[in-house]
């Protein structure tokens, strides 16, 4: 009895045909090509992403979309667009799709260039944050020890302190006269940036010293310590990138609070200053004519509540895409 040889025999170097003959050959996938196919299934997420993508280019073309629409700028007052019998605002209209507030300015117009400042305060302030952070707690995980406790102990004490007093703290002292470190840092929003990264480092410190204290102690780092690789060596080409997906991670999650963060700055008095429009400041403007005039708050609020939802959405699935036990 004869025994029939295989169609297709494989040399050493021949791609093995695991799905049978005909079938495809496997081929490796990136870390970023599986983050992404993990990603893409996520349709609440990819939703989130394009919604933050149109609001950027919105926030970016403020003054064309201003242009084409036919309406004055953020700052413009217009008493013939109040109520002339009573001087009170007036509500949407095709002058004004969104209504004016109580000094004639176009609310249209101002919840577009007040997207510019949350999304400018947010994304500087949690890029700052994070590269303080990241390195702090680096230091402090890696080196343990005296650093590790002196680094620890910082951070503790501006914990102990309440976020939103410390922030109305340094910014109602920074918004006065000429700013704060000698006129380096200008009432607006470098104070806010600078109250908002004097907050938030100390999050990002712990969560990078508690990574790095598990990787220090992984193989390969003993390997590269046994190759005689130097500390700043295995810290930049070992341990950070395997940093990375935490860092984007956390850092989806950190830029609503941030927005969250100025806007109620902004509310209270101490942000962004005056003429310029914040949703926080327009909401707190729209307190006292909340029962006539609802459109100053509602659009404004609602713009703020979209642009969160939207990170944190983006946040959880960038976790779950990031995750490589989870189900898909």
């Amino acid at each position: 009895m004869s025994i029939a040889a295989p169609d297709v025999l494989h040399g050493p170097g021949d791609p093995i045909d695991v799905a049978g003959r005909g079938g495809a050959d496997v081929t490796a996938r990136s870390p970023l090509q599986l983050f992404w196919m993990r990603f893409r299934r996520d349709r609440v997420a990819t939703g989130a992403l394009a919604f933050i993508a149109l609001l950027i280019v919105i926030a970016i073309a403020a003054p064309l979309i201003i242009s084409l629409a036919g309406t004055p700028g953020p700052d413009v007052q217009d008493s013939a667009a109040l109520d002339p019998a009573f001087g009170t605002p007036t509500g949407p209209s095709a002058a004004h799709p969104l209504g004016v507030d109580g000094n004639g300015r176009d609310v249209f117009a101002r919840v577009l260039y007040g997207a510019r400042v949350s999304l400018q305060v947010a994304l500087i302030a949690t890029l700052l944050s994070m590269l303080i952070g990241v390195a702090v707690g680096m230091i402090a995980g890696f080196y343990r020890g005296w650093v590790d406790g002196l680094l620890s102990r910082v951070i503790d004490v501006v914990l102990a302190f309440p976020i939103l007093l410390r922030a109305l703290g340094i910014g109602a002292a920074c918004s006065l006269g000429n700013g704060c470190l000698g006129g380096t840092i200008k009432p607006g929003v470098g104070v806010v940036i600078l109250v908002i990264v004097v907050v938030n480092w100390t999050f990002i410190a712990r969560i990078v010293r508690g990574q790095v204290l598990s990787l220090r102690e992984k193989e390969y780092v003993e390997a590269a310590r046994s190759l005689g690789a130097s500390n700043r060596r295995i810290l930049v080409r070992d341990v950070l990138p395997n940093l990375v997906a935490p860092i984007m991670v956390y850092s989806t999650l950190l830029i609503p609070q941030n927005i969250l963060l100025e806007a109620a700055l902004s509310f209270l008095g101490v942000g962004v200053q005056p003429p310029n429009a914040t949703w926080g400041a327009m909401i707190a403007d729209a307190i006292a004519t909340f029962d006539s005039a609802w459109w100053y708050m509602t659009f404004p609020g609602m713009a703020l509540l979209l642009t969160v939802l939207a990170f944190n959405l983006l946040g959880d699935g960038m976790q779950d895409a990031l995750n490589p036990r989870a189900k898909r």
